[in-house]
């Protein structure tokens, strides 16, 4: 995963390089769906979309600074926001529940 794979310019793209990419482009891309959602309901929304590509995101991006580059500052950079996004989407699943129990 450290032998690159093709360069650009440069720029020397490797597997961890990739897999950090990816992770960044999901973990931005989730406001795109957030705002696709608020805009179709007329009001805030949080889809749980939004949650799930918060966590392969941060956990792809973790990945990268873990294994890829070994940076602590990435680290830790990536561990808060991946705790919060499992954090809410286990209140958006045990809501989702408890409102479906209440309905039955």
């Amino acid at each position: 995963m450290h032998r690159p794979l093709f360069g650009i310019e440069s720029v020397t793209i490797t597997g961890w390089k990739l897999v950090g990419y990816v992770g960044t482009i999901l973990f931005a891309g989730r406001w795109l769906v957030q705002l696709w959602a608020s805009k179709r309901s007329k009001q805030v929304t949080m889809p749980r979309m939004f949650w799930y590509m918060s966590i392969v995101g941060s956990l792809m991006a973790l990945s990268y600074f873990i294994f890829g580059k070994n940076d602590s500052v990435g680290i830790l950079q990536n561990s808060f926001p991946f705790t919060v996004a499992c954090y809410n989407l286990y209140l958006d699943i045990s809501h989702k529940r408890r409102s479906m129990d209440e309905d039955a």
